[in-house]
Parts: structure tokens; C-alpha cells; sequence
């Protein structure tokens, strides 16, 4: 299943091509395609290149004892879809620079740099991901047992696309085929002060 973007200016593919499903296929990932998406991530921006994102990932294909640990630590409502997902990740972040030991209040953002770069090279890939703020974050620091300085923080299902007729329950196979949308730019790009829409962009 396609839902293309319908954008005002002309974005790369793997922009325009990317969206989160629910459905999954129950394809193995190949390991070259799961590297290339970690590539990707590892070559995203960060503040004085700390590189403050670390990923947990588990393949059900290749050790379902892994795969079921890291399925536990999502919130119910997402394991109900998230377990046809071949490839699970969880996230965390450094909470401190190592450079000097003071808060890296823009790790968050640079997480996010690093799950767009992964999520976008999935795409280019043939890929589908969805990310998950539905996570038991005390369940994943003691599963895994996250050290002190490292904060949990998502999640991210990673597969071939599937059929959204499959999907349980309603809601999800309901929110699977409901058309995209977007804010306007005039919601978010502004110009002279807060909340001033901007005249840049036409």
C-alpha cells in the first residue's frame, strides 16, 4: 500500500514516499538493508558530533526470544499491531556531553536527526517504519539495564509493507487507510515574529 505525499514543492522520493504503517509483511529483513539503515544514522548531524542516540534492535526472524523482550517494553495498544513487525528498535539517548560532562539539552533533537536519517534510508529501500512514543520506558531500563547518563526514549517497527485488511484491531486498520495530512506552512514557517506566517515560500 502507497500514500504518497501530495506536497506543494518538489521533495526527493524517499521523502514524498514515506509514511508509518501498521501493517507489516512477515518478510525477514535483509542484514545488509538493517545495516544500511544504522549507516545512515550513524552519518546524521549532532552537536559537537557526539552522536548521543543509541538503538536497541531485535529481529524476529533471527532470535524471537530477543524479539518478544523488546516487544514487552512497548505500551499494549502498539504491541496489538507492532508484533507482525519482523525488526523492532528501542531507543535511548546521553543525557551529558562527554566532552565535558555538562547536559546535552539538544540530544533529543539529534535523535531525531538520527531516526529520520534511518527512517528515510528505509524508505529509499523498499521499507516501511513506525515510530512509537508508546514505550514502557522504566520496563526498558530494566530490561536491558540502561545506565545512569542514558535516558529511554522510543521505539521504531521496521519491515516490508503489509496488507492493512490484516491489521487488528478497528482503529488501527481504520487509521491505516485514513488519508494524510499536513499543517500548512503558514502554521509552523514564520517570519518577523511568533506565530506571523512568513511570505518566503509564496
Amino acid at each position: 500500500m502507497q500514500k504518497s505525499a501530495t506536497t506543494q514543492f518538489p521533495v526527493i522520493d524517499a521523502i514524498r514516499e514515506r509514511w508509518s504503517p501498521r501493517a507489516f509483511a512477515d518478510t525477514p529483513v535483509e542484514h545488509e538493508k538493517l545495516g544500511a539503515l544504522f549507516e545512515a544514522a550513524r552519518w546524521a548531524a549532532s552537536a559537537f558530533n557526539e552522536q548521543p542516540w543509541r538503538f536497541i534492535v531485535a529481529s524476529r526472524h533471527d532470535d524471537p526470544a530477543e524479539y518478544e523482550k523488546a516487544l514487552g517494553c512497548l505500551v499494549e495498544a502498539n504491541q496489538a499491531w507492532a508484533k507482525a513487525a519482523p525488526v523492532l528498535v528501542l531507543t535511548a539517548v546521553s543525557t551529558a556531553y562527554k566532552k565535558n560532562g555538562n547536559d546535552n539539552r539538544v540530544a533529543l533533537h539529534d535523535l531525531g536527526q538520527a531516526a529520520a536519517h534511518l527512517t528515510l534510508q528505509a524508505t529509499a529501500l523498499g521499507l516501511a517504519t513506525h515510530q512509537m512514543a508508546g514505550v514502557d520506558l522504566d520496563k526498558v531500563r530494566e530490561t536491558y539495564v540502561v545506565p545512569d547518563g542514558f535516558e529511554p526514549q522510543t521505539a521504531i517497527a521496521i519491515g516490508y509493507p503489509g496488507d492493512p485488511d490484516t491489521l487488528e484491531p478497528d482503529w488501527a486498520r481504520d487509521a491505516e487507510k485514513a488519508p494524510r495530512e499536513r499543517l500548512p506552512f503558514g502554521a509552523f514557517v514564520f517570519t518577523g515574529k511568533f506565530g506571523e506566517a512568513s511570505g518566503l515560500l509564496g
